[in-house]
């Protein structure tokens, strides 16, 4: 029974994230913010810890990184659209070195041609992922809603086979 309310809950909060892709976004982009904070701080203490113990240089160097690094987490809690674009340009990049990769394939000496030109081609299907995750935020809300629904809706079939 309890796998059964997990799979309605599931479904539910599948169906109000599709409606309001941006609702799926704001939990995981608080969450990484708040990861991204501690990361800062982090960063932060151990700058400072280096600064005392005479190693200045990378002790301001440390300093820099928590202090970027606090700014970006608090971005990413009150501005889910960086979230989603860093994202997007992240999944960009991913796109771009497969494609190198099957470049270096096509060119190499062990005759990989076919998995150079596969590389390739996947690569840039993920470029333009990444162009519509960057372009379009709610995109990646519709498909965090849509892991939850078919995640629940999953969750019910098998509930429903052990019957």
């Amino acid at each position: 029974m309890q796998k059964m309310a997990t799979a309605l809950i599931l479904i539910i909060l599948g169906l109000i994230v599709i409606a309001f892709p941006l609702l799926g976004l704001l939990p995981i982009a608080a969450l990484s913010g708040f990861l991204v904070l501690m990361l800062a701080v982090g960063l932060i203490l151990i700058g400072i810890s280096k600064m005392g113990e005479n190693d200045v240089p990378l002790g301001i160097f440390m300093l820099i990184l928590g202090i970027l690094a606090l700014i970006l987490g608090i971005e990413f809690i009150f501005n889910p659209t960086l979230f989603t674009w860093i994202v997007g340009f992240i999944v960009w990049i991913i796109g771009i070195f497969l494609i190198i990769e099957g470049i270096g394939r096509i060119f190499s000496k062990t005759g990989g041609r076919f998995c150079g030109v596969k590389d390739i081609f996947i690569g840039i299907i993920i470029l333009f992922v990444g162009i519509f995750l960057a372009t379009y935020t709610w995109l990646l809300g519709l498909l965090i809603g849509l892991w939850l629904l078919t995640t629940g809706l999953r969750m019910v079939y098998l509930e429903r086979l052990k019957d």
